[in-house]
């Protein structure tokens, strides 16, 4: 077969979805190997009590809420640790660190596999905790910036998109894996994954920094963070995702409340995830065109929009209003998340930021499902529906209060 003349293949190329980079370009092959090992990373970590846990409680002779309370440890230590990171992340660039999280993941999996009741078993979670503020989430978004330049909001919104597939993936894959070999062998299956496939990925496919740039950032200033800025942002973020994370376990719940059966609150559930597949969608397909405020305010602003529509109503239809309002909306705020530091903050200061960032975030996390699931059982559902409109409110009121003080820090510098 004949090759295609330069004009059609131009043709193609300027049509490729992604940032219109071929795969060969290195942009391209990281943001394809990342998105393989933050689904390998949260799925063999976070996602997996919620399929391993009874096997796991009962095996090692534990309460299911303590088996449940593992990831929480996780994200506590992630939070612990990300701040610390930041500077490395900013002195050295994310590979190495990536790379080093990797084998630290898999010996948190290996203990976890072959542990024997709680101390191994919250031990597991700590090293798990430690891997992931070097690898989950923040390092990988840390290392597409480094690789993808002027393209990083874009090659971001590709990360994201993909990570939304983790538990849709993951889910069945592990339940597959415990009935055919039991949850012990699946964990050290996961460790080996951690090993063999993340780390080679990490070392491989990231930016490797030259050494007269390393050198450079040592001698140099680091670049400020907007301490106003910075607070505001974290706070709005913080909030929303306090919200996000305390319905993750109990939406169910509060649709049953609202007077849904519950085959009806299982569908309604269900369109969540479809939705903030969706939103997450839409960020990455007209993220070029619109403004990081804006999809972050309209995303801000739907979150109490959907408490209010489940609040007033108890229908069927009410009920997937609120599903598509509130998924959107949490679509959209996990790219508003990755790309917002980008316009906010310099961008040799990146790194550091969204480490930081990463200390509220996972706290955040960390103390919103128990938070959630107390306030259900000792106040009931709709208590828990009025402390996330307030919330909400309270996280769009900060967005927008950081949206007017960065135009008024623009137009300052501008005059200068």
């Amino acid at each position: 077969m004949p090759p295609l003349p330069h004009r059609y293949r131009d043709l193609i190329v300027s049509s490729a979805p992604i940032a219109r980079v071929p795969f060969r370009s290195p942009t391209a092959r990281a943001v394809a190997a990342l998105s393989l090992t933050q689904l390998i990373g949260w799925g063999a970590t976070f996602y997996l009590p919620a399929v391993t846990g009874p096997a796991m409680a009962g095996e090692l002779g534990m309460a299911l809420p303590m088996i449940m309370a593992g990831p929480t440890v996780m994200l506590v230590v992630m939070a612990i640790v990300s701040w610390p990171l930041s500077a490395i992340f900013e002195r050295h660039g994310a590979r190495p660190i990536m790379a080093f999280g990797s084998p630290l993941g898999a010996a948190g999996l290996l203990i976890m596999g072959l542990a024997y009741g709680p101390v191994s078993y919250i031990l597991s979670w700590t090293i798990l905790g430690l891997a992931g503020a070097c690898m989950l989430t923040t390092p990988a978004q840390i290392a597409v910036t480094e690789i993808a330049g002027e393209k990083a909001r874009q090659a971001l919104g590709v990360l994201i998109l993909a990570g939304g597939l983790t538990s849709t993936i993951v889910w069945p894959l592990t339940g597959l894996l415990q009935d055919q070999w039991g949850w012990r062998t699946t964990t050290l299956a996961y460790a080996a994954a951690m090993l063999f496939v993340c780390m080679p990925l990490h070392w491989f496919t990231l930016a490797r920094r030259p050494r007269e740039q390393s050198a450079a950032k040592v001698t140099s200033e680091p670049a400020p963070i907007d301490r106003p800025s910075f607070l505001l942002l974290a706070m709005s973020f913080a909030g929303n995702g306090f919200i996000t994370w305390g319905f993750a376990l109990t939406i169910i719940i509060l649709f049953e409340a609202a007077g849904l059966d519950h085959a009806s609150a299982l569908t309604a559930a269900a369109f969540i995830g479809i939705a903030r597949w969706a939103g997450r969608g839409v960020d990455f397909l007209g993220g070029r065109r619109w403004s990081g405020f804006l999809t972050g305010l309209v995303a801000s602003a739907l979150f109490p929009l959907s408490f209010a529509v489940l609040l007033l109503t108890s229908s069927f239809a009410g009920a997937m209003l609120f599903a598509l309002l509130y998924g959107i909306a949490s679509g959209v705020t996990a790219v508003t998340r990755a790309t917002l530091p980008l316009q906010i903050f310099p961008s040799d200061s990146y790194a550091r930021a969204s480490a930081q960032l990463a200390v509220p975030l996972n706290l955040s996390y960390a103390a919103a499902p128990p938070l959630f699931t107390a306030i259900m059982t000792y106040w009931g559902p709709h208590a828990a529906l009025w402390l996330a409109l307030a919330i909400s409110i309270v996280a769009f009121g900060t967005l927008l209060g950081l949206s007017l003080l960065h135009n008024r820090l623009k137009q300052a510098s501008q005059e200068n």
